[in-house]
């Protein structure tokens, strides 16, 4: 199964903005944090998701 990337970056803006304060700019913990929020069973989803997330919290805001 292919993971599209738009199915990706739409949980992650979701949980983005219910849990903002829950993700950090480290990504193992970031990993943790979408296993607990999410019912994702797929490890490469949810790295996905995680690594997604990290990447937007490391950019500085314009």
């Amino acid at each position: 199964m292919a993971i599209k990337p738009a199915y990706v970056k739409k949980i992650a803006r979701t949980l983005m903005e219910r849990y903002d304060e829950a993700f950090s700019t480290d990504f193992e913990h970031n990993k943790d944090v979408v296993s607990e929020l999410t019912n994702v069973e797929s490890k490469g989803v949810r790295n996905r998701i995680a690594g997604y997330i990290t990447h937007k919290k490391r950019r500085p805001v314009a």
